[in-house]
């Protein structure tokens, strides 16, 4: 039984991490940006999964573990925000958003 290579997982890694860049850069939509956040923070999870996996040590799915935690606060409160800013002004294009001023 043939294992797969740890630079695969690297590599997908690096991917997403990259597409989750792309679209925080370049998307205006407020929730594409938020997934784009969440796109880097599970790709940052692969990475120490599969460090802690080759090392044989537990410190990886620990750190997971606290990024899960502190990705599910934010998926919280920024849904929160996000429906908020919706209501106040009818439009989730960031251009239009920018400001705190209504």
């Amino acid at each position: 039984m043939s294992t797969v290579p740890i630079s695969y997982f690297l590599t997908l890694s690096a991917v997403l991490f990259a597409l989750g860049v792309a679209g925080f850069l370049f998307r205006r939509n407020v929730i594409t940006v938020f997934m784009s956040i969440e796109l880097m923070l599970n790709a940052v999870n692969l990475s120490f999964v599969t460090f802690s996996y080759q090392l044989k040590k537990v410190d990886g799915h620990l750190f997971t573990f606290f990024v899960m935690v502190v990705a599910a606060a934010e998926a919280a409160v920024g849904l929160a925000i996000i429906l908020t800013i919706f209501k106040n002004r009818k439009t989730l294009n960031i251009d239009e958003v920018d400001s705190m001023k209504d």
